[in-house]
């Protein structure tokens, strides 16, 4: 009898997720992460990989920075540390002085006590905090809309979605000048209605590494002022971009003087090299301290329903570093190693192509934009032609990762590029 009942209730559960499931939808797999597995499967010998996110030294591997390994022996030996519990918003002297490190030591808005810091998930998690955060409590003009640069980083799409924040695009790559479009990229602002919410990269636009200059910076900064329009900053390439950490936090720190409301979402994946550490925050600028704390306590309500406390170690990683003074130095060398051979390979493949191959067309934006991202300016055809003629991997809009690029591939690279560009 027993047996019998097992046989039943084990058909009508079959039964039953076969009803709860059998309408879920096969989703499309992440184009960069199919593009990674293609590469890795590719038994080539010359083979390119330029669709990875990831720093990449001369000879294609990941380097661990000499700073985060000295770091890692530091706290492998403090014996008075232990495996419990953070705070809800973080570690805080991570938080203190990741704020310190974005709005600059002086900022205003530190001093007077107006900015709330939170520990996140790198800067998926902070744009997904702040998103969460504008979805609950922002004061819309409309339905709730977040205006996002055409293109940009192709999680931002899902992250606002996820949040009942609907994604709408304003104009930011030119495809004629391969630059941007700044006309456009104003008249979206000026015809948006007052206090829209629009993203804006901080530094080495993601995909394009298209970034306006300081002058244009200021003028988009009193636009958003005076249409009261709420700045959504990401910054993903904070001294990784220009090997400077002030100098990339330049637009961001400029908005605060100016008194622009914002928030800024940060992450050391790229410029501690700590990818899988998952080490980022959200800090919140605020008109008053009253309001900070208003807004601390509701970021903390959010924080505890979806991780409920974020990881300890990558967080004492960066601490020591950002508040030791030596260490600190250290890192910075580390950074400008990263973003000098980076730009070390814009100009080598802006030489071959304009000098030695003598490739059709202009290429000075090569050297013009910035960070790990380049957009090369080719078109879907010729991006899939490399792919399969000469198994050198990147996106079918032609989005190249100058990481991926080294002295011993860079030749092959150009010489291929200059066969497409002549053939197709």
């Amino acid at each position: 009898m027993a047996a019998r009942i097992k046989q039943l209730a084990s058909h009508l559960f079959a039964d039953m997720s076969a009803e709860l499931w059998q309408e879920v939808p096969l989703a499309p797999p992440d184009s960069i992460f199919k593009l990674t597995a293609a590469y890795k499967a590719d038994t080539f010998g010359k083979k390119v990989n330029l669709g990875v996110g990831a720093y990449r030294d001369d000879d294609s591997k990941p380097w661990v920075l000499p700073v985060v390994k000295k770091v890692t022996q530091i706290l492998l030996n403090d014996e008075t540390l232990d495996h419990e519990y953070l705070p809800i918003t973080g570690l805080p002297e991570y938080t203190a002085a990741a704020a310190k490190l974005i709005l600059g030591p002086s900022s205003v808005a530190l001093t007077e006590g107006r900015t709330v810091s939170v520990q996140a998930i790198s800067g998926t998690g902070a744009n997904h905090l702040g998103a969460l955060f504008l979805s609950r409590f922002y004061r819309w003009n409309g339905a709730p809309r977040i205006y996002l640069s055409n293109p940009t980083w192709a999680n931002h799409h899902a992250i606002f979605k996820n949040v009942g924040i609907e994604p709408v695009e304003y104009p930011y790559y030119d495809p004629k000048t391969i630059g941007l479009d700044f006309e456009g990229f104003i008249d979206s602002l000026r015809a948006a209605p007052e206090r829209s919410a629009f993203l804006l990269h901080a530094c080495a636009h993601n995909p394009t590494g298209v970034d306006p200059t300081e002058e244009q910076w200021k003028v988009i900064a009193q636009v958003i002022l005076e249409k009261k329009h709420y700045a959504f900053f990401d910054c993903a390439y904070q001294g990784f971009a220009s090997g400077d950490l002030d100098k990339d936090a330049w637009a961001v720190r400029y908005f605060v003087e100016l008194g622009v409301p914002l928030l800024v979402c940060q992450s050391f994946a790229k410029n501690a090299g700590l990818y899988g550490e998952r080490v980022g925050a959200l800090h919140i600028v605020s008109a008053n301290p009253d309001t900070a704390t208003r807004v601390k306590s509701q970021l903390s309500v959010l924080q505890r329903s979806e991780i409920s406390n974020p990881p300890s170690h990558g967080a004492r990683l960066v601490s020591l570093i950002l508040n030791d003074a030596g260490l600190f130095e250290e890192w910075k060398r580390d950074i400008r190693t990263m973003a000098e051979r980076i730009i070390a390979m814009r100009h080598e493949l802006h030489r071959l192509l304009t000098q030695e191959l003598k490739t059709p067309g202009n290429w000075d934006h090569i050297v013009k934009q910035i960070g790990m991202f380049s957009f090369t300016g080719i078109n879907t055809e010729q991006s899939k032609a490399l792919v399969e003629q000469a198994h050198i991997y990147l996106t079918a809009n032609g989005r190249i990762s100058m990481a991926g690029l080294n002295s011993h591939n860079i030749r092959y690279f150009a010489e291929n590029l200059d066969k497409v560009v002549r053939r197709y």
